[in-house]
């Protein structure tokens, strides 16, 4: 099984930046794609970057996010991070961490964390 905690999250002006951390145990071997979602009050969860964990590790981003929000890896510590620059209100929501796992079966999600940006 793999577990993901999420940490990083807070309060921050529009404008600002902040990083979140995604750091993931258990069987991380079978963890070939990571990514971040988020999900505002009323509205759908949505995707906001992703990164395979193989290879080159190529990434994924919306428009909505698309040169702010950077995604990246460290192998070594089992740990995604997602870092997020020029933040708006808009960006506001509860920000969840995804494991998609080699074989069948569904991912793992994160427990989520706040990011709240003030106008």
């Amino acid at each position: 099984q793999v577990q993901l905690v999420e940490s990083g999250g807070g309060l921050v002006q529009a404008g600002g930046s902040l990083r979140l951390s995604c750091a993931a145990s258990g069987s991380t071997d079978s963890i070939n794609a990571m990514g971040w979602y988020r999900q505002a009050p009323g509205k759908q969860r949505e995707l906001v970057a992703a990164m395979t964990i193989t290879g080159a590790g190529a990434t994924n981003y919306p428009n909505s996010v698309k040169g702010r929000f950077t995604i990246s890896r460290d192998n070594a510590k089992d740990t995604a991070y997602l870092q997020m620059n020029s933040l708006k209100p808009e960006d506001t929501a509860v920000y969840y961490c995804y494991a998609h796992l080699s074989g069948p079966g569904p991912g793992v999600w994160g427990q989520g964390t706040q990011v709240t940006v003030s106008s």
